[in-house]
């Protein structure tokens, strides 16, 4: 399995051996100022230092080294506002010392604080010849700080990033399913992955993957004790999507080793709710598949008899993975689980309505798409709510199958993929469906260009609340 950036590296145990940083919003700067000597007051000013969001200022000590350091937060209303977003870019920001926080914050923004710090510390370097790094700056933790949250999420976060990181010619659907079996071994976890004649009950995984030389598979992972509630994942693992036989331009295949983004943010999930022991029977399905081109390959008009028995006409091999998802979504629903979230990046469509940041949800219980939503936003880990409108279901009708895994309508793409996995969960009643994009496209602070964890945490969030309570109740 990949090593995620090590997280001791970016904290410090010793508050003696540390300067003292403070966080600044834009309307708090003049009462701080009033709170300093007069030779920070004059580099600050001389500096002309606004607390501007991202910009960080170095103070001077008495003797002419670095005393401490100034972090600004925008247009906020206070420090205590601050998200995750603001502090990941703290550690690259800051000289490579130690430093501890003198701004006194509620204990959920230090736990922001510091586990913003602790993403922006990802690095993916394992292509480059000279992995070495100048020292990195080391924070300690805030006090109030969820320490063992902080960490945990900043670990999963870093583990889906890896994987979606890797090139398809060193992650094929053997080394995802391998990536499974790791996270399932360093909990305790059971985990089978089915291959070769053990997938026969399930038709369209299988006939994806037929052309590719990498056989596919299916990952079931198992954890925690039987009588928790029941939540199960689905996360899609297209380790690579040419297109099949519907060949994308060459454009479109430029992050196609992206396409099993769902899988890896669902291990990610399953890694943290495994990490911090939440009170429920976790169940993980990843169909891990390449979709290749070749004398085996399924083709358009082919018609498919998925694992439910409904049979699917193929409109277009591109809309792969809708299939390999309904296969093992109808596997997770015989059990009805008390929650069945499947992760994907499914639809270009979700990406033209809500763009890169905001992943496109689905239910058909609105309290609980609404539950989500709240929890995103808390997290800074956002969804925004699509319908399952009835009115599209038509569009998925075929003369020959009992449905068709493509519509013939250039419209609502995002939202018929969605009607066509609903075809498929019958028995589970609370269903949520995330077509996400698991990628940042430009450079941010602790947001580098390359794969993003999407969904992780606000659907963390989601289930410690939901089944944690329960049980404590």
């Amino acid at each position: 399995m990949l090593v995620p950036v090590s997280q001791e590296m970016l904290l410090s145990a010793d508050p003696a051996d540390s300067r003292p940083l403070w966080v600044v919003a834009e309307g708090e700067l003049q009462s701080w100022l009033a709170s300093q000597p007069a030779p920070v007051v004059a580099w600050v000013r001389g500096h002309g230092f606004q607390a501007e969001r991202h910009r960080v200022l170095s103070l001077p000590s008495a003797e002419g080294g670095i005393g401490g350091a100034v972090a600004g937060l925008g247009a906020l209303g206070s420090a205590r506002d601050l998200t995750v977003w603001h502090a990941a870019g703290l550690s690259d920001r800051l000289p490579g010392q130690s430093w501890h926080l003198a701004t006194p914050l509620p204990a959920p923004a230090a736990t922001r604080l510091l586990l913003g710090w602790l993403m922006g510390g990802y690095r993916m370097s394992r292509y480059r010849l000279n992995g070495s790094e100048p020292p990195r700056a080391a924070l300690v933790p805030p006090a109030g700080a969820d320490l063992e949250y902080a960490a945990a999420a900043a670990r999963a976060t870093a583990l889906a990033r890896d994987l979606i990181n890797t090139p398809a010619n060193d992650l094929g659907p053997e080394e995802l399913a391998e990536a499974a079996l790791d996270v399932a071994r360093s909990h305790g976890a059971r985990c089978q992955v089915l291959t070769g004649g053990e997938l026969a009950g399930y038709p369209m995984l299988r006939a994806v993957g037929a052309a590719s030389a990498r056989e596919p598979r299916l990952v079931d992972l198992r954890w925690g004790e039987r009588d928790a509630p029941r939540v199960t994942l689905v996360g899609k693992g297209v380790c690579f999507d040419t297109g099949g036989l519907d060949l994308k331009p060459s454009a479109g295949m430029l992050l196609m080793k992206k396409d099993m983004g769902g899988a890896a943010c669902a291990l990610g999930l399953a890694d943290l709710v495994m990490r911090l022991g939440v009170p429920v029977q976790l169940r993980v399905l990843i169909p891990a598949v390449e979709n290749s081109i070749g004398g085996a390959a399924y083709r358009p008009g082919d018609v498919l008899r998925s694992r439910k028995g409904l049979t699917v006409e193929v409109g277009n091999t591109d809309a792969e993975g809708r299939l390999v998802l309904a296969d093992a979504l109808a596997e997770a629903d015989v059990d009805r689980p008390d929650l069945l979230i499947d992760l994907a990046t499914l639809t270009g469509a979700a990406r033209t309505a809500l763009g890169p940041e905001l992943p496109a949800a689905y239910s058909p219980n609105e309290a609980l798409l609404q539950a989500l939503r709240r929890q995103g936003e808390e997290e800074c880990d956002p969804v925004w709510p699509l319908p399952l409108w009835p009115g599209y279901d038509d569009d998925l009708a075929s003369k020959v199958a009992d449905l068709g895994n493509v519509s013939a309508t250039p419209f609502a793409g995002s939202i018929i993929a969605a009607l066509f996995l609903k075809r498929f969960v019958t028995e589970t009643s609370d269903w949520l469906h995330l077509d996400l994009y698991g990628w940042n496209g430009k450079e941010r602070p602790g947001r580098p260009v390359g794969a993003e964890a999407q969904c992780v945490r606000s659907l963390f969030q989601l289930i410690r609340s939901r089944y944690s309570a329960k049980l404590s109740g």
